[in-house]
């Protein structure tokens, strides 16, 4: 190849290496060409794979400041540029060598990050970013509905509501949260003094004195 050819090819794979959120470096060797075609259509349009020179990829890698890949790039490559959500190329990747072990998956470069093959794995096991953003947008409906609760509630429960939200965002259990305002003021029978009971019928009495007293004394004999 040309001196010209190779510096072209060496540019076009650091444009690649730039414009790319990650790049997953593989081997393909035994792949057929109707396997390679199936690949990039598991890849999805938001990626592209391409057979690569390991040479020239060291350097485009080097102009594109991306580091990690020189160790891998040993042997039959091909890379996986992933101009979309690296989590979908992972799944594709990990599908197709599923069907076709062939492939071997040597290492990648995700946000500017060297991961291994293991960690494409982990990746190709999260959820996607539409799965993520459909969850954010249920917790965000949630969040409405407890401020519509909140302007139809009584005041008490309003209260109650404001303070339990308070304790969520914090994170503090329930448990230890500090009890509402109403519950401090004294209740009905302790602020109220009760009033003294009455003896029942059979309680013992106080002693009747049975001394005449001196209007019932007998007059005195007047021929005595």
């Amino acid at each position: 190849m040309a001196r010209p050819d190779k510096a072209g090819t060496v540019a076009e794979l650091a444009e690649e290496f730039r414009g790319s959120s990650a790049v997953v470096l593989t081997e393909y060797r035994g792949l057929s060409v109707k396997q390679l075609t199936e690949l990039r259509r598991a890849l999805g349009q938001s990626a592209s794979y391409a057979i690569v020179k390991n040479t020239l990829t060291k350097i485009a890698a080097q102009e594109a400041g991306v580091q990690g890949l020189d160790a891998h790039l040993v042997g039959p490559s091909a890379i996986a540029f992933v101009k979309g959500d690296p989590v979908e190329a992972a799944k594709g990747l990990r599908d197709f060598a599923r069907g076709n072990p062939r492939l071997v998956i040597k290492g990648a470069v995700v946000d500017g990050r060297p991961l291994s093959a293991a960690d494409i794995g982990k990746l190709a096991d999260l959820e996607s970013r539409e799965v993520l953003l459909a969850k954010l947008a249920g917790a965000m409906t949630a969040s409405l509905s407890q401020a519509a609760a909140l302007f139809a509630a009584p005041l008490g429960q309003a209260v109650r509501l404001v303070e339990a939200l308070r304790q969520q965002a914090q994170d503090v259990p329930p448990a230890e949260a500090a009890a509402p305002a109403e519950a401090a003021a004294p209740t009905e029978s302790a602020a109220a003094p009760t009033e003294a009971a009455a003896p029942p019928d059979d309680a013992p009495t106080a002693p009747v004195s049975m001394a005449p007293s001196e209007e019932s004394a007998p007059a005195e004999n007047p021929g005595g």
